[in-house]
């Protein structure tokens, strides 16, 4: 059977047809984009940026070009299918992100670094500008893309998840210490979520297993349990069900060495304490 045409011959892509539906709703209307910026009260070279591909803006933009429309909620769902978009991600993250999206549960442990479900556009922005390389454009699109992720976390049906950091990931502090701070507590507020945990192994606990290894698993519909190990430079997803299960096992090792939820939440909020204690250079 032959591939099935699109019947309106917009862009099956969802990044591009979020564009052009912004391109088209403004030119029905007859407007320049002074004209929209004007009317909305936002900055014209805002919606300039989101016609090119260039940023997808935000909710409360999308929510209000809507709203100035008369197109309720077809904007917005059509900018949520953009910011959840696997392509939008390097090739090899891709099945990750997938499988991240349909998931039921996903347990992780995090050896350096705040997990990407939970970092702020802060954290985002700096560490993909500073370990990553991207730049200009190409790090807003990057930083959207994490901060669409964090969606999958939220509504009724969200995943339960569970993070375990090392105290490093808690001792590494971002440049601007307002920033820091700022992720520090959307930390603590995430984890007063139902279907989030976030607990902490402190430095006392000295070595154990994992200790290098950043691994996400994850559980899908149909029961079985999907591993994802990430380095700086790849990741890899393991299927094999023996594999999977030597991994889960240092995961447990490592939980038992973790402190409770409510003693996690004690030992943010006093690192939280510490970051505002600071003085500023």
């Amino acid at each position: 059977m032959p591939p099935r045409r699109a019947v309106t011959g917009r862009s099956q892509e969802p990044r591009k047809r979020f564009t052009e539906e912004l391109k088209s709703l403004r030119a029905e209307r007859g407007l320049s984009l002074r004209k929209l910026g004007e009317a909305l009260g936002w900055d014209w070279s805002l919606f300039s940026k989101m016609e090119k591909g260039e940023t997808l803006g935000g909710p409360e933009v999308v929510q209000a070009l809507d709203q100035y429309y008369g197109t309720p909620k077809l904007l917005l769902t059509l900018w949520e299918l953009a910011v959840a978009d696997p392509t939008q991600f390097k090739e090899r993250y891709r099945r990750y992100m997938t499988l991240e999206a349909e998931a039921i549960s996903l347990w992780n442990y995090a050896p350096f670094l705040v997990p990407g479900l939970l970092q702020t556009e802060a954290y985002a922005r700096t560490l993909m500008g500073a370990g990553s390389g991207f730049e200009g454009d190409e790090l807003t699109r990057q930083v959207e893309a994490r901060m669409g992720r964090r969606a999958v976390l939220e509504g009724e049906n969200a995943p339960l998840f569970r993070t375990i950091l090392s105290e490093t990931v808690l001792r590494t502090a971002l440049p601007v210490r307002a920033q820091w701070q700022e992720q520090l507590e959307d930390l603590l507020t995430m984890a007063d979520r139902r279907n989030i945990a976030i607990q902490v192994v402190p430095h006392s606990a000295g070595l154990y297993a994992l200790a290098n290894t950043n691994v996400t698993f994850l559980k899908p519909t149909d029961g079985r349990t999907v591993a994802w190990v990430e380095t700086a430079y790849s990741g890899e997803t393991v299927e094999d069900p023996a594999a999977v299960d030597r991994l889960q096992h240092r995961y447990d090792l490592v939980r038992d060495l973790a402190l409770s939820p409510a003693e996690s939440r004690k030992f943010i909020m006093r690192t939280l304490e510490e970051a505002a204690c600071e003085p500023s250079i």
